[in-house]
């Protein structure tokens, strides 16, 4: 015969484990609950800004779309030096309403990639989606990084010096439209740490010459020497060492603003599984995270609503909580610039909340055959 304080004890214990449980997930999908500080702050002895772990400025305004005839060519400098050598992470990118990641600038590792469109968008035959130009953040030091794009494809400087040619990757003025993001991209989080010196956009492409001497006067007066046949779009030299307006100096009139709080500008929700898909250990190293973080919710909810006896069907009602959990926490993410709103983790937390009930239910029926098996020796 059982105890009922014994039952009643093991009932306490299984509610707390729970509670434990719940508590342990929420912390894990919410955590800091609010957007961090932004980690943008001015250089002290030299002109430009240091990006932290969670830092980005915005353009106040947005980039126009050119007419027909002025978008075929156009031209971007950026004097940076990178924290890490093996990050991976969005240095820029350009936001529309209509294509979000229309280009994007970045750091993979030790290589610097140029984007157009999203990582899963698909790309017609007629130009290339990414290129990379390898090695270059290696040595973590200052780079003048010049990209140069007209109706014969795009080249890539680097310290003045030509570093790859992309025939097939064409961009114009018209990627460079919208709302210019710095330090992460405008639809994930995915912050980049460095140094900005200096930022530049023309509606032209720049010769070599050119190059060579944007790259001399960047890097010995911090400006560009710029004549009236470069054609400069904006300039931002980050010479104003205080303050969050970073003024353009190339005469667009769109200022950049460092926020008080670090923002998404176009924030993910619940996007589906096939947008969030990739290659790649660390997306399967993500979804058996996911997995397993809703074992234990499966496995104690179960046991503590089959101890109740309250409840016809304790399984079925512990994967529709785990479910609804997984839903709540996904839907609150959209509003946290540090996580990512997604369907993917929605159906891995159900996988494993499943997983947890079909393991105590396993566990309860090797439990109760063991005791069967007792019970019957001891009545032979």
């Amino acid at each position: 015969m059982s105890d009922p304080s014994k039952s009643v004890i093991e009932l306490r214990i299984l509610g707390v484990l729970c509670a434990f449980v719940f508590c342990g997930i929420l912390v894990a999908g919410l955590w800091p609950f609010h957007a961090p500080v932004n980690q943008v702050t001015w250089l002290r002895k030299a002109n430009g800004l240091r990006f932290g772990r969670h830092g980005t400025a915005l353009s106040f305004g947005t980039f126009e779309t050119p007419s027909s005839k002025d978008e075929a060519s156009c031209s971007l400098e950026i004097w940076m030096q990178p924290r890490l050598s093996d990050d991976s992470n969005t240095l820029l990118g350009f936001y529309t309403p209509g294509k979000p990641m229309q280009f994007s600038l970045h750091q993979s590792e030790a290589d610097l990639a140029l984007r157009k469109g999203s990582p899963n968008e698909h790309v017609q035959a007629k130009g290339a989606a990414i290129v990379y130009v390898d090695e270059i953040f290696r040595s973590r030091k200052r780079l003048l990084i010049a990209i140069t794009s007209g109706t014969e494809g795009t080249r890539i400087y680097v310290d003045g010096m030509l570093a790859k040619t992309a025939p097939q990757f064409r961009i114009s003025t018209r990627d460079f439209t919208g709302q210019l993001v710095l330090g992460t991209s405008p639809v994930v989080n995915d912050t980049w740490s460095g140094q900005l010196r200096g930022l530049a956009i023309y509606k032209r492409e720049l010769t070599a010459d050119q190059v060579a001497r944007h790259f001399e006067t960047w890097t010995t007066k911090g400006r560009p020497d710029l004549g009236q046949n470069d054609q400069v779009v904006a300039t931002y030299l980050f010479d104003e060492h205080q303050g969050r307006v970073v003024h353009d100096r190339g005469g667009s009139g769109i200022d950049l603003y460092i926020p008080q709080e670090y923002a998404i500008v176009h924030e993910k929700f619940l996007e589906p599984p096939w947008m969030e898909y990739y290659t790649g250990w660390s997306y399967w190293k993500n979804v058996g995270i996911n997995i397993g973080g809703f074992i234990p919710l499966g496995f104690f909810f179960c046991a503590y609503l089959t101890s109740e006896r309250q409840l016809s069907r304790p399984a079925l009602v512990t994967v529709i909580l785990g479910a609804v959990v997984s839903i709540t926490i996904e839907v609150l993410q959209s509003y946290l610039p540090t996580r990512d709103s997604g369907m993917t983790d929605i159906i891995t937390n159900t996988i494993g909340t499943v997983l947890g009930v079909v393991l105590y239910r396993w566990k309860a029926a090797l439990l109760n055959k063991t005791l069967h098996q007792i019970r019957s020796m001891a009545v032979s």
